[in-house]
């Protein structure tokens, strides 16, 4: 003949006097839950049992996306205040020269992306060297260079950005870098009326830091403002 174990009476007691302390332990209601089913036996279907796993399960899910959605609003607040800070350091400048200097310098680091490569298309073939010995940075194209380089030369119409992975980088764009980029974050540049399209190009070694499924809200917002900042070097 067998006998129950008989709780202590201090534990008793303190159960008793706090019994908050027992329904906020998950683990001590499992297990308070899985001994009263098999006190039950296996031939009883305990309902309230069901219902609460059922619970439990959706309560985890919630949690879940509360953390998720937690962790994308700190993600894009700190997404905003470094766009925010690029843009400041790329208004500081009052002449061409240290403008570009600092899209290959500060910006870059700002921005967390290993090239700034800037792209204008000409007409004017004795552009190319004047302008293209500024800086490393910029790259000076024929009219249609652009887009043929935002669609890869497949036609059709190309994004204001465009977010993809690459195998490896232009070297026409980034030079010796080429090779280790894989990834590209491309915005197309509209200067006004009359004038030809540029093209920002930001490159990354880290193959997902630039990809399709990305949003690009604060890309375009980039775009928008650098656009205007060029129209001063462009007037």
């Amino acid at each position: 003949m067998s006998s129950s174990p008989k709780i202590e009476d201090a534990l008793r007691e303190a159960i008793i006097s706090q019994p908050d302390v027992i329904l906020d332990d998950k683990d001590v209601m499992n297990a308070l839950i899985a001994a009263n089913e098999r006190s039950m036996g296996a031939n009883i279907v305990d309902l309230r049992g069901i219902a609460m796993d059922r619970m439990e399960t959706r309560l985890d899910r919630l949690e879940d996306t509360h953390r998720s959605v937690i962790a994308a609003a700190y993600e894009n607040l700190a997404g905003t205040n470094q766009i925010h800070r690029a843009i400041l350091r790329m208004l500081d400048p009052v002449d061409f020269e240290p403008f570009l200097k600092d899209l290959g310098g500060d910006v870059a680091e700002i921005l967390r992306v290993d090239a700034v490569r800037l792209v204008l298309e000409t007409a004017q073939g004795d552009m190319d060297l004047v302008l293209s010995s500024l800086s490393d940075v910029l790259t000076i194209a024929d009219p249609g260079y652009v887009e043929d380089y935002l669609t890869q030369a497949r036609g059709g119409a190309s994004r204001q950005v465009t977010l993809r992975q690459v195998q490896s980088g232009s070297e026409r764009l980034y030079g010796d870098k080429a090779a280790w980029i894989k990834s590209e974050a491309c915005l197309k540049l509209d200067f006004g009326s009359g004038r030809l399209p540029g093209l920002l190009v930001l490159g990354a070694e880290d193959p997902h830091m630039f990809g399709p499924q990305q949003g690009a809200d604060l890309l375009v917002f980039f775009t928008g403002v650098f656009e205007r900042a060029m129209r001063r070097w462009l007037s």
